[in-house]
């Protein structure tokens, strides 16, 4: 038994799976700041990219993300990572 690939296909999805880890870096800092809850909007706008982590940049991230808000009583991490468990699936299945 022998099978062919074609690489100008296997390549070309390559390609598009190279793009997976910017697409989840965008996507978890929009689902981030989705989740964080807002009264006045300081943590909101100092959640922010750096490098290839999100930062939550404000001294009371670690209350909130604890669940102290009722706005957001699961806090922000646990969402934005299931969120990004399904996002990968949906991209790698279009793959």
């Amino acid at each position: 038994m022998s099978f062919k690939v074609d690489a100008r296909i296997f390549n070309k999805r390559m390609d598009k799976l190279s793009q997976l880890p910017s697409y989840l870096l965008k996507e978890a800092l929009t689902v981030t700041k989705e989740n964080t809850p807002i009264k006045s909007g300081y943590a909101r706008s100092h959640t922010i990219l750096r490098g290839n982590s999100v930062v939550s940049n404000y001294g009371y991230a670690g209350s909130l993300d604890a669940g102290t808000s009722k706005q957001a009583p699961l806090g922000f991490t646990k969402p934005t990572i299931e969120q990004l468990n399904k996002d990968t699936t949906k991209f790698v299945r279009k793959v």
